[in-house]
């Protein structure tokens, strides 16, 4: 057998289910199970990459499908508890196809599609052979035949739905008809008890003539319903994090660090959720580092910023520099990737994973993607902005010195530059400039934008990842001076963020730097000022 009842998502299952830092996210099949032969039979649920979609889609059919036992797995889980438990447990037959596998050989649209409906018809008619299937007639025909004669009925889990849109080899008119194949496969089907969907991107039920518009979908953005189940809470990962410390000889990794690194993203009922794959892979490996691993669709995203389409730059500045940018999730369909505006742009990058998305704004989620933007603005083919970034090493050691002249040849530099993003028209504008400015000091600081501090919120905070090496409270101010920044740092006690309780400096041993900058419009000059607290 190939693609009914499968004994491969059990499999996989089960070594998640008995691996060190499994989650259980079992409820979720509660409401799988009250699709099953209703109208909401039809589910797409989609998520970033790395989100746990496979995981979701081999639980599914590892606790449906027959010809196997899993109670042993389920049993335990939250889901033993639940009212349908026995009536659903191995009772269903399960189509699972995982759209990415394909044929060794594969150079063709042909090739592929003929690769998934020969196993489809092959598994049929070795499981029902009193139905005298024609394999040449099709497998929606074979699936119509049993149906028919036997009155058999079929759950179809499906894996990587979209993996074909994401592969080179695959036209647009391929694309459209892989659509058409899953149409006839599935739509108005009696055979068809439940049909589960599971990838990136959204189907193409908003574009005209779309072949799926039967399915409901589900994503992380704008869909409250299933959200808990894709993705780490703040709880689920502290449960980990402990599991972590009592099983780890020799820990490296801080709870601190996996919420600085992967924490972020949004449902869209509010609640933050860490990337799961990257959390589990920092604790199993020991290590904070980055695990988001990008090609194919990714690189495409890349092209827009690089060629700022639609002036995306600007926004992009911004949201590296803290801040959150107002957006329209737009729902496009899964065959065009033409983006034209910042909010079909910005949506798309909400789907694969490299925004947060909440309240109608989008955001950088956490470090992991900020690195990755962070070698974007330094990449030649952002122009100003790399020459900018670019600078941002001489500019921290300028600061760390007290050279003021260095740095506010630094900003006049930035000043000249014809930018669109420095209109100067308030402290924001300044702010956009100062995050580029200071880029390389992410490598040695946390960077805090608006961050609370003593009796109001700096501009900037540098926390030095060393705590022998100076801390940076910067303020910024336009047409004012840089002495009116320090006494703010001052005033509003600013440096109570680098101090503990019993006044001590939380660890921190190196100096405390109050940094001025200003700008006064009238004359167009930049002032800095950099003082020790």
């Amino acid at each position: 057998m190939n693609y009914f009842n499968t004994l491969t998502p059990y499999t996989l299952y089960k070594e998640i289910r008995e691996g060190n830092y499994f989650v259980d996210k079992t409820l979720m099949l509660e409401e799988i199970m009250e699709g099953i032969s209703s109208p909401n039979k039809y589910l797409c649920v989609t998520r970033p990459r790395r989100f746990g979609k496979t995981v979701i889609a081999h639980m599914i059919t590892a606790f449906l499908e027959r010809g196997i036992d899993s109670d042993s797995i389920f049993h335990n889980l939250k889901i033993g508890k639940s009212s349908g438990y026995a009536a659903h447990l191995n009772q269903h037959d399960v189509i699972f196809i995982d759209f990415s596998n394909m044929p060794w050989n594969c150079d063709s649209y042909q090739t592929y599609i003929n690769f998934i409906g020969n196993k489809l018809v092959d598994d049929l008619v070795a499981q029902y052979p009193e139905c005298d299937i024609v394999p040449e007639h099709g497998p929606w025909e074979a699936f119509d035949k049993v149906f028919a004669r036997l009155g058999k009925r079929f759950v179809f889990v499906m894996d990587e739905w979209d993996s074909m849109f994401h592969n080179s080899i695959f036209t647009k008119e391929d694309q459209a008809k892989f659509l058409q194949f899953l149409k006839l496969l599935l739509k108005s089907k009696g055979y068809v008890e439940l049909a589960y969907m599971t990838g990136i991107l959204p189907i193409a039920k908003y574009s005209s003539g779309s072949e799926l518009n039967m399915f409901v979908e589900y994503n992380m953005a704008t869909s409250i319903k299933y959200s808990e189940y894709f993705g780490f809470t703040e709880k689920e990962t502290t449960e980990l994090y402990r599991r972590y410390e009592l099983l780890e000889k020799s820990p490296q990794v801080e709870l601190e660090k996996l919420r600085e690194w992967y924490n972020g993203y949004q449902t869209a009922n509010g609640e933050k959720i860490f990337n799961p794959r990257a959390v589990i892979c920092a604790l199993t490996s020991n290590q904070i580092q980055s695990y988001w691993t990008s090609s194919g669709p990714y690189d495409e995203i890349f092209y827009y910023i690089k060629n700022n389409i639609a002036d995306v730059q600007e926004d992009l500045v911004r949201m590296v520099a803290g801040e959150a940018i107002p957006v329209r999730i737009q729902n496009y369909a899964a065959v065009s990737m033409d983006l034209e505006t910042k909010d079909e742009i910005f949506s798309a990058m909400v789907v694969y994973g490299f925004l947060s998305y909440y309240n109608g704004e989008v955001s950088i989620p956490n470090k992991e993607l900020m690195i990755k933007f962070e070698d974007v603005l330094t990449n030649k083919k952002m122009g100003y902005i790399s020459k900018l970034a670019l600078e941002s090493e001489r500019m921290l050691i300028a600061t760390l010195k007290g050279n003021t002249e260095e740095m506010e040849q630094i900003l006049s530099f930035a000043h000249d530059t014809e930018t669109p993003i420095l209109n100067y028209n308030d402290e924001g504008d300044l702010a956009a400039l100062v995050n580029l400015i200071y880029l390389s000091a992410r490598n040695e600081y946390r960077i805090e934008r608006e961050e609370r501090a003593g009796k109001g919120f700096a501009d900037f905070v540098l926390y030095p990842n060393n705590p022998h090496a100076d801390g940076i409270i910067l303020e910024l101010k336009v047409d004012q001076s840089p002495e009116a920044a320090i006494r703010q740092i001052i005033d509003k006690k600013y440096d109570l963020k680098f101090k503990g309780r019993l006044g001590d400096r939380g660890g921190y041993t190196g100096r405390i730097l109050a940094v001025g900058m200003a700008y006064d419009r009238a004359s167009k000059e930049h002032h800095c000022k950099v003082v020790e607290l």
